[in-house]
């Protein structure tokens, strides 16, 4: 494959994660990288933007073929300064965003960073692929995401797929010689449930913990990524930014 093509690496772990560096090991193999990841972690933030404080742009990383800056804003903030500032004359192949920490199937898909940035990608009809390892360990194995990401981003860009192209990929946390390979799958139907666990700092004032459960509304269907990721696949779910319910639309036509 061509070493000409240009790849753009983000995530919302930040860049010093062990996901970002595994992306960064992807990605080299098809060309050049040039990354930009937030200097935090900024889990959690969909499609938040920056618009009431200054962003900064620092170089953290050159090597050959390898460009790295951190940026003090969220994952779609990054994506924003590449293709609007730094990329305003460069044609970007592909962009990756992450690998995360952690899973990103099912509705996890509307709260992360990392699928933020990869659906903001997809504005600037850029093929992109969010990657995400169902393991929140800061020192995970990242072997089968690795193996498995590089297969789908060759997949990605010997192909002619059509135009916007988003892929929500879960990699579940097994052995990579335990993952039984890919399967195509749709985003599962369910819900997280908080809990908020109170506790007082030793001023007297009430803080909280934020946690949960989610739960899968359709824990017998077979064709969807909590059901790959359970059953030992790789999941990829083709995402799209069209939110509008059609299947109410003659339902409410009658009664508007």
């Amino acid at each position: 494959m061509s070493k000409e093509k240009l790849i753009f690496l983000t995530n919302d772990d930040s860049y010093r994660s062990k996901g970002f560096a595994a992306a960064i090991e992807i990605a080299r193999q098809f060309g050049r990288v040039i990354a930009i990841a937030p200097d935090a972690p900024q889990s959690g933030m969909s499609q938040a933007i920056t618009i009431n404080n200054p962003l900064r742009l620092r170089k953290v990383r050159e090597e050959e073929g390898v460009l790295v800056y951190s940026l003090d804003g969220t994952p779609v903030d990054c994506v924003k300064m590449a293709f609007d500032h730094l990329f305003a004359e460069e044609k970007v192949d592909l962009v990756i965003s992450g690998i995360n920490h952690g899973s990103n199937a099912a509705v996890n898909v509307l709260y992360s960073g990392t699928m933020g940035a990869a659906i903001e990608a997809a504005f600037y009809n850029i093929p992109s692929i969010g990657l995400s390892l169902t393991d929140h360990d800061l020192d995970a194995d990242f072997e089968g995401a690795v193996k498995y990401g590089t297969q789908i981003v060759e997949m990605v860009l010997t192909n002619e797929l059509s135009r916007p192209l988003c892929l929500n990929v879960n990699i579940p946390n097994i052995p990579c010689s335990e993952i039984k390979g890919i399967r195509l799958s749709r985003q599962t139907r369910g819900y997280w449930r908080e809990e908020f666990f109170k506790r007082t700092d030793p001023h007297g004032r009430d803080y909280f913990w934020l946690t949960g459960a989610f739960a899968n509304a359709e824990p017998n269907a077979t064709d969807t990524d909590e059901w790959a990721l359970a059953n030992g696949y790789v999941s990829v779910v083709p995402v799209q930014v069209d939110m509008t319910a059609y299947s109410q639309m003659e339902q409410l036509k009658s009664v508007l």
